[in-house]
């Protein structure tokens, strides 16, 4: 059997869980069960993957199992921003090769329409709005960057808008940047009220058991899922889990879960909503990699996001937590000095899953046995894409997408630890200060 070696044990404040509507939990598997389909994880990608091979599969039955409750994990923590275009901040036009460019712009579009779609037909309540976003520059260099990926955008025929610092109040109602670049298509959403729906609206044919960390694994003719209640047995088993695929044997030493943190403000009053102005909802993403992403929500709040670390096991660190709320506190107050008095209501950590070449996996991991893993920090459009797309590949259903992704070399191999983590977090820190007074 194969022991899995680390799980989920996220922070108890994720902010966008907190202010969604709360659901009742579907209840942990307790016995022995057998199905032709089991995926573990209900993030994005597996209940993306679930919904879709539930339509391919009528007669089947799905299994789908978390380890913690739907929309309190991962999926429920990133800040929200449902994106079409690419960014490959390895190319100097931050688009590269303009084929594959248009190919990754193809496949979150998939991924947006999909969810714009599922959100419609089932009346989901997840804040979604086609408000674009703003790539925002405090400095030279960062304009230097917006002006590069301005040109990179072109080339896919993508328009956007170059704003002057002057001009931004009567966007985002300060005026802390001195140009940003508009780039419409991107959705702003509640990334937990999301998840939740998604799962609460799932085809009838599909089952959910929340609650139920999976400890080992048989693999063979069949996959045998064993929890400390029971087992679960399939057929065919697709793994959703990003980061802790290794931990199930799949890619080890590949993956990097890398952990930022946010903070989201209390509810402004309407006279702190008055004395910000600008619009009511709008998100901005900065100019460098490691600066700070803001939001401002359709409910008023303000979503601070910035630091990172990286740690093996996949699992958060409290005190880095504790920590890392402190830059969001300086962050907040440079940007927003006239909202000085209003403080912060929740703070959290949320892994995404990296590779060293910025290449996810997507196919066949053994037999039986498959895989969407590491959407690389694009996880509501690309782990929505790629969840969708495996079980059409799995139904044999054809592609040029399909195509493209079982193309993809993977993710690269790592050093060895203790030289990875030493490594990951240097980079990290070294990032972090350049970015300078972006964060």
């Amino acid at each position: 059997m194969q022991k899995v070696t680390s799980l989920p044990a996220d922070d108890a404040l994720p902010g966008w869980y907190h202010t969604s509507a709360s659901r009742t939990p579907r209840p942990a598997h307790v016995g022995q069960k057998q199905a032709r389909w089991a995926i573990v994880g209900a993030g994005l990608t597996g209940l993306a993957a679930a919904r879709q091979l539930a339509l391919n599969f009528p007669d089947d039955e799905i299994v789908l199992i978390e380890a913690q409750e739907v929309g309190f994990g991962s999926s429920g923590r990133n800040a929200g921003f449902a994106i079409d275009v690419p960014h490959d901040i390895g190319a100097k036009d931050y688009i590269g090769e303009v084929k594959t460019a248009n190919l990754i712009l193809q496949l979150n579009t998939l991924g947006q329409n999909y969810l714009r779609d599922i959100v419609r037909e089932n009346g989901i309540d997840c804040q979604m709005s086609e408000s674009g976003k703003y790539q925002a520059a405090v400095g030279e260099q960062g304009i230097a960057i917006l002006e590069a990926y301005r040109s990179g955008l072109e080339k896919i025929g993508r328009k956007t808008q170059m704003i002057d610092g002057k001009d931004l109040p009567e966007h985002i109602g300060i005026s802390y940047y001195k140009k940003a670049l508009f780039i419409p298509g991107t959705m702003l959403l509640q990334p937990s009220a999301l998840v939740k729906g998604l799962a609460d609206s799932l085809p009838s044919n599909v089952t959910l058991y929340e609650y139920t960390p999976i400890s080992g694994i048989h693999y063979g003719d069949k996959v045998t899922l064993v929890h400390d209640k029971g087992s679960i047995t399939a057929d065919k088993l697709i793994l959703a889990n990003n980061a802790f695929a290794s931990h199930f044997g799949f890619l080890r030493g590949r993956l990097l879960p890398t952990f930022l943190y946010g903070s989201l403000s209390r509810q402004l009053t309407p006279e702190e909503q008055a004395r910000l102005g600008g619009k009511p909802v709008w998100g901005v993403i900065p100019a460098h990699p490691f600066g700070s992403t803001l939001r401002r929500t359709v409910d008023n709040r303000i979503l601070v996001r910035n630091s990172f670390s990286f740690h093996s096991n996949g699992r958060p660190n409290e005190k880095l937590l504790r920590h890392y709320t402190e830059n969001h506190r300086k962050s907040f107050e440079r940007r927003f000095p006239l909202l000085s008095d209003v403080d912060f209501e929740y703070s959290w950590s949320g892994a995404i899953c990296l590779s060293e070449n910025h290449e996810g996996f997507f196919g066949q991991l053994a037999p039986n046995v498959y895989g969407a893993l590491c959407c690389n920090g694009l996880g509501i459009t690309r782990g929505t894409a790629t969840g969708k797309l495996l079980a059409d590949m799995i139904a044999g259903k054809q592609h040029p997408l399909i195509d493209f992704l079982k193309a993809s070399p993977g993710p690269n191999k790592t050093p060895p630890e203790p030289f990875l983590s030493i490594g990951v977090n240097s980079v990290l820190k070294w990032g972090h200060y350049r970015a300078g007074m972006e964060v």
